[in-house]
């Protein structure tokens, strides 16, 4: 009898523990502590897109050497507060070289154009002969570079030479748009822009590494770029504009990927490329605290800096949404759910000052050297910031916030209580 009490005891405690495991799988809110992290420490494939800024969809030209020293000291610092990070590069390596050479064969273009049918099959041959002798180090180069060999016969030494060009993945860096994490887990975007298309599939891969399966990747005319979710507890912000667009947002609600039972669609409607995400002028540091860029903040009715936003609902349990208010104000929406709105000042929010982390309750990670105006209204409401140095790679128009992708955390208490209600009633 001691015996089956025992085991049934053991059960109990090991459902209970697997229950929170679960719970803890996923981040619930932005302000839940975050546990891992996945990142991507620029090398060589940014180069192409520093030489001509604009084309690579950055701000300025900055240099690659302090770029990736700077990432890496960011790293260091999520790592100083106990948060394991991933690597983009370090997952590749995990991979089976047999996967990694299949990207590869899809990486690397011989244009074979100027020559002969017969030739083409030769050159084919060749280049998957090289392939196969390939590095996993060199794989994963060819991978990110995306090279292209313009071939033309020569009656000069080897027979051919070759013009090099490259479509890389140079915005690779900012992590948190090629997928989201929501509480049922990761969702891979269809990105905006031709520039980044092939980053999904990367971080696909490394999901795979991770050992975790997507529930959904958009398809079709779905656009869905992860600076446009923000995770609020019992609700989902997930921004409507420039990068991400409502067919995707309706194939994540068809799915029941997002995981809350409520659904806030902000409005952009301004498209401003300094505003092109939702946490480029709005974030969360707490369940009552958030921050606005001050032209949003201040903006009247029918101006283009003016947010709205259309909520859409569900009761626990069922699956469907419904659409229950359109186009109400959102900061009337964020006081009524009992936020206070710090606004961000314009010579802060060009410094990316919105762009921040938030690794714990009122804790974030910041770009630093903000105004003392801003810094003060940290302070006076207990906000713990970690001032991190990103002068660099703020020049590709993203920051903290950006370049990670919070994949695991341990809930909140505010958090934990919000999904107990949430299973009490279902």
């Amino acid at each position: 009898m001691k015996r089956k009490v025992c085991f049934l005891l053991l059960l109990f405690v090991a459902s209970v523990v697997a229950s929170a495991q679960d719970d803890a799988k996923y981040p619930h809110s932005e302000w839940d502590y975050a546990k891992a992290i996945l990142m991507h420490t620029p090398g060589e494939e940014l180069f192409d897109g520093i030489i001509h800024p604009y084309a690579g969809l950055f701000e300025y030209y900055f240099d690659v050497d302090k770029a990736a020293e700077e990432h890496r000291g960011y790293i260091d610092a999520l790592e100083k507060n106990g948060i394991k990070v991933y690597t983009i590069k370090e997952l590749l390596n995990r991979a089976p070289i047999e996967k990694l050479r299949a990207f590869a064969i899809d990486a690397l273009v011989y244009d074979t154009s100027s020559m002969s049918g017969a030739e083409t099959v030769e050159a084919d041959k060749y280049r998957l002969s090289v392939i196969k002798e390939m590095s996993r180090a060199d794989l994963v180069r060819c991978i990110l570079l995306h090279p292209t060999v313009k071939l033309y016969k020569t009656d000069n030494n080897t027979g051919v030479e070759a013009v090099y060009t490259h479509k890389p993945l140079m915005n690779l860096y900012f992590t948190r748009d090629q997928s989201i994490t929501t509480p049922r887990g990761h969702v891979i975007s269809q990105m905006n822009s031709s520039q980044r298309a092939y980053e999904t599939q990367i971080v696909s891969l490394c999901y795979e590494q991770l050992g975790v399966k997507p529930v959904l990747a958009i398809e079709g005319e779905g656009r869905l770029e992860g600076g446009d979710y923000l995770r609020g507890g019992t609700i989902s912000y997930i921004g409507c504009g420039m990068r991400t667009n409502i067919e995707a947002i309706e194939q994540m609600m068809r799915a029941d990927a997002f995981g809350h039972d409520t659904v806030a669609v902000v409005k952009d409607h301004k498209w401003w490329q300094m505003q092109m995400h939702l946490d480029t002028y709005f974030n969360i540091i707490d369940k009552d605290l958030c921050t606005l860029v001050e032209s949003r903040y201040l903006a009247k009715e029918g101006e283009p800096e003016w947010v709205t936003v259309d909520i859409y609902t569900r009761e626990p349990g069922e699956k469907e949404y419904s659409l229950t208010q359109e186009n109400i104000s959102f900061i009337d929406f964020l006081r009524q759910r009992g936020f206070t709105i710090i606004p961000i000042k314009l010579e802060d929010e060009l410094h990316y000052a919105n762009n921040f982390l938030t690794i714990a309750p009122r804790h974030i990670m910041a770009v630093g050297n903000q105004s003392r105006e801003l810094q003060e209204a940290f302070g006076k409401h207990g906000v713990k910031v970690e001032w991190i140095p990103l002068e660099t790679l703020i020049k590709g128009y993203g920051a903290a916030h950006c370049m990670t992708q919070v994949i695991k955390a341990e809930p909140a208490k505010s958090s934990i209580k919000e999904s107990k209600r949430k299973r009490d009633k279902k």
